[in-house]
């Protein structure tokens, strides 16, 4: 007796359930993107202007808990490239050193647009920069100027240890007058995590200070109430921000 085929089952049985299948699929793909909207914009007037210097800094600080937990904001960072082209209204101007460790927009989990950033090696202060933060705050309307300093800094290193290496020897130069006005108990040495930690802070304390006593354009604006000016370190290890009272 011949074998017969198998009888095998028609290919339309199970078209309502793929149909069924393909559809829930879509429809959770749905529902997960109207709950994580993408940011579509960078940040207005209107909302720039909306906020005083505490709650930009605010945001400053819920951007770096984010960072810390491993979060993010959804971001649509093309989209806010395009929304910015035309026109900034960033929230703050940050001076930060330029370590590759200490991205300012990134550990405070901030967009295009929201901040103006100027980066130099131990953030130091000069004509330049506080030109830039006076543009920055008196044209642009930013209204928090933030010192960024963090832990660990090789510029601040380098200061202690008196290197000299062409135009470097000037920059590190003005770290000095935070290494004599810091009061530290111990080595003082730059392989002395403390101490050099001690320094730094100091520097960024003298910072602050040094753009609020060179600049009468942003005393005005500071006394005036339209702006704040502060600092804060960035720890390597930890990635907390702290900022400094």
């Amino acid at each position: 007796m011949p074998l017969s085929a198998p009888s095998l089952p028609h290919p339309l049985k199970y078209l309502p359930m793929k149909l069924s299948r393909a559809f829930t699929l879509v429809l959770v793909l749905l529902l997960a993107a109207s709950s994580h909207p993408a940011r579509a914009a960078a940040l207005t007037r209107e909302q720039r202007d909306a906020m005083t210097p505490d709650a930009i800094i605010a945001v400053m600080k819920e951007g770096n808990a984010r960072f810390r937990r491993g979060e993010r904001k959804e971001r649509n960072f093309l989209a806010e490239q395009q929304a910015s082209a035309q026109g900034q209204y960033p929230a703050a101007v940050i001076l930060s050193c330029m370590d590759s460790r200490a991205p300012a927009e990134t550990i405070m989990d901030l967009g295009i647009g929201d901040t103006f950033n100027t980066r130099v090696a131990g953030n130091v202060v000069n004509d330049d920069i506080i030109g830039s933060i006076e543009y920055g705050c008196a044209v642009a309307g930013a209204k928090v100027v933030l010192v960024l300093g963090h832990t660990a800094c090789g510029a601040i290193k380098g200061a202690i240890d008196q290197v000299k290496l062409g135009s470097l020897t000037g920059l590190l130069d003005k770290v000095q007058p935070a290494i004599a006005a810091t009061h530290y108990d111990g080595e003082h040495s730059s392989k002395n995590y403390a101490y050099v930690n001690a320094v730094g802070r100091k520097n960024v304390e003298l910072a602050v200070a040094e753009i609020r006593k060179r600049s009468a354009v942003l005393r005005e604006l500071e006394a005036a109430g339209k702006i704040k000016l502060v600092g804060a370190v960035y720890n390597l290890e930890t990635a907390e921000i702290e900022f400094l009272p």
